[in-house]
Order: C-alpha cells, then structure tokens, then sequence
C-alpha cells in the first residue's frame, strides 16, 4: 500500500507541474478506444454467434407483419436473455480459473488450539480439465444464444399465426356479411312469391335454412377475429387493432442454416468440452501449493478426482463415444431438418398453385352467377337456380381465402425453422 501510494503521489507531482493534476480522475479520452468486455469478445471469436447476428428478418420493413413483429417483441419477457446473461457470467468466470487460488484454512490442533493459515494453489498440469472448463462455458453462451433466437422466432410465429388466423376470420366473415345479404334479398322475394301464390312455401323454408345458416357463420367469424385479435393485443406492447394487410414472405430453404441444427452444433461444442473436462477428472495431475502461517511451506502435490482402477480405460473410452454421439446428433439434427424443410418448401407450392388455382375457379363462377342474375332478371330463370349458382360461388371464395392463408402460415413456419423472422444483430 505504501509503494502504491507513493507511485500515486508520484504522479500527481508531475501533473501539476503540467498544469494538469487532476488527470487522473478525469474520463478517459473518447479517442481510445474502450476494451471489449468477455461477452463481446466472445461474440466475436464464435462463429455460431456471428452466424446468428448476420440473419436478416424477411419480413418487409414498415409492413403489417413487420409491425406486429415490432410490437410483440418489444412486450416480450425474453426469460432467454436471462439464460445467456448468466451464460456469460459463467463464461467470464471460467475465463479466470488458470489464476491461483487463494483461501483460508482453519484447523483445531489436539491441543485446543485454532490454527488459520493462508494456503495458495496453482495448478501446474492438469491433462487440459481448465481449458476443457473455458471451452464449456463459451459454448454454454453459444447455446444459450441459439435458444434466445429460437425463443424470439416462435414468439415472432405465435403472433403473426394469430395475426393471421384474425385476418382470414375477417375475411370470411365478410363474405359471410355479403352472401347474408344477397341470399336475404332472395329470401324475401321467394316470401312474395309465396305470399301470392305462386311459388311452393317449401323453396321458402329452404332460403330461411341457407340464411340461419350463413348468419350463425358470419357470428362464429366474428368471434375467432376478436379472439384471435385479443390473444394478440395481450402479447403486445401497442394496440395493433389499427394494423391490416397481407404482405409476402420471400423465405427459401436454402436462406440460413436451420436453428435447430445450429443448437445441435453448439450442443455439440459444448459436449466435446464436457468429454475434456470428464477425461481429465480420470488422471492425474499436478498442482503447486503454498501456505503462508503456522508451519508454512510450499511444494507439489498430485491430485485427481477419481482413483485409477481396473474400470479406468473403459471409462476413458466411454468418454470419447460420448463425443462421437454428440457428433451424429449433429448430423441427425441435419438431416431432420433438410427433411422438413422439403416438407414445408412442397407444400407451400402446393398450396400456392391450389390457391392459384381456386382464384381462377371464384371468378369463373362469379361470371356463371352473373349469368344467372341477368337471365333471372328476365325471367328465364327461378330464384332457387340462382340460389344454388351462389351458394357455389360462396364456398369457392371461401375455399380461396382458406388456401392464401394456409400459403402463409407455411411461408411463416419456413422463415421461423430458419430464424429470419427478426434481425440477428437485434435480438
């Protein structure tokens, strides 16, 4: 304390000879640049992690989607974050176990006595467990990292399924809301034709079913937006009752490496390390210890966590399989994503040409129904033939809207397996 004291005095000696004694408590030149941390260099030097920061969201910028991606996000309670803070202070922690460590030893003597002395160790040789236990932790924050991009993917998906599922209900319910109103406006002609005679009260009864049944359809669209919306608007920070709209999901299979097979990557590292820290707890080592009190002294002892036996090599051999599995774990994950990627890349073209196609199905009944009202209109047709042309038209709207969505939720799936529903660098 002395010498360090008088270095400062030393200092402080010289600065005000230069005009300047309190340099040393000013803050630090904005020209210097500031020392990273252990998280950041640790996100520098992983390729896992940079792999992840560089994933860039294919939701367009400024769209429903985005916004309502925007909204969750900023709500979301990101217990993940937490998992990789603690990650990392784990990771830091590691980072300094080649220091000696230092602490007390208190012993009762047999004559009553307490003895406290000082004892410092330094390992010397350890067959690679410290090293083994620095790699463990860095790929710790690696995996944790990966769960925190999956965690904000799925939370991503979770709200643009519900945005979705209250965008289609919409939809449908005003369609409902149209075909009501026309097949109301047949109703009550069919009620005047009945009332004069000239038409069977049974066609009537018929319309008053088709109507019931439209009107209890139109409620049940109704309540699955305003439920699909109240789910939403509880996992969201702002009031997205504002927001409309459908915007494309440009997303490949080949866009980004899936994160399930990143997570068994990083699990992969993470087991490697565990295998090194477990053979070396199998050996011996050699660590240098000192004691400053009572009877001090300092010298070299072997230590190890578990005694040789005859099991010892089949033990070693065990912890080196664990490092082959985790290895076909990877290739697993590999191959079970390639797997579903496919899956989802077919079926979102399937349902594209099916939506395509049923697009061009709505219009060519649209044109018959026109047909039909035109030649009812003069009279060369009955109100229950142009009924059933409309009934017809109904369901092939409907049927459109159903496969556009399910085109998206497949797209929006996609994107979530590949972690490119939000910006790497911003979770």
């Amino acid at each position: 304390m002395a010498f360090g004291l008088g270095g400062c005095l030393s200092d402080a000696e010289h600065a005000a000879q230069d005009g300047n004694f309190v340099a040393r408590l000013r803050a630090p030149d904005a020209s210097v640049a500031a020392t990273p941390t252990h998280a950041e260099k640790i996100n520098a030097e992983s390729i896992i992690i940079q792999n992840l920061m560089a994933r860039r969201s294919v939701l367009d910028e400024n769209s429903a989607f985005d916004r309502v991606a925007t909204s969750v996000l900023a709500a979301n309670a990101r217990s993940a974050e937490s998992e990789l803070r603690a990650a990392q202070l784990r990771a830091r922690a590691a980072s300094k176990n080649w220091l000696p460590q230092i602490g007390p030893n208190v012993s009762l003597t047999s004559l009553g006595t307490v003895v406290a002395n000082l004892v410092i160790e330094q390992v010397v040789y350890d067959n690679g467990r410290r090293k083994g236990e620095r790699e463990f932790a860095v790929a710790d924050v690696e995996v944790a990292a990966v769960t925190l991009a999956a965690d904000t993917n799925d939370r991503v998906a979770t709200a643009l399924a519900l945005y979705l599922s209250a965008a289609e209900a919409q939809e449908k319910h005003a369609l409902a809301e149209r075909t009501a109103k026309d097949i109301g406006q047949f109703a009550w002609v069919m009620e005047q034709r009945v009332r004069g005679g000239v038409s069977d009260p049974s066609d009537l009864h018929i319309l008053r079913q088709k109507l019931g049944e439209i009107t209890a359809d139109r409620a049940a669209q109704s309540e699955a937006a305003a439920t699909a919306r109240a789910e939403l608007g509880a996992m969201s920070i702002g009031d997205l009752s504002g927001v409309s709209g459908l915007s494309a999901v440009d997303v490949r299979p080949d866009a980004a490496q899936p994160l399930s097979v990143t997570l068994a990557e990083a699990e992969k590292i993470r087991a490697v390390a565990a295998a090194k820290v477990d053979r070396a707890n199998q050996l011996p080592g050699i660590s240098a210890t000192a004691q400053v009190g009572e009877n001090g002294g300092a010298g070299l002892t072997t230590t190890s966590g578990t005694l040789l036996g005859l099991g010892t090599g089949d033990r070693l051999r065990a912890i080196e399989a664990a490092r082959e599995a985790a290895a076909r774990r990877v290739a697993q994950a590999q191959e079970d994503a390639n797997r579903e990627l496919r899956r989802l890349d077919g079926a979102i073209a399937s349902k594209e040409r099916q939506a395509a196609e049923a697009a061009k199905l709505t219009a060519q009944a649209k044109r018959n129904l026109d047909l039909f009202q035109a030649q009812y209109d003069g009279g060369q047709r009955q109100v229950m033939d142009v009924v059933g042309v409309y009934e017809t038209y109904a369901r092939q709207a409907e049927t459109e809207i159903a496969l556009k969505y399910d085109a998206l939720r497949l797209r929006v799936e996609m994107a979530e397996r590949l972690g490119l529903l939000a910006d790497g660098s911003r979770i």
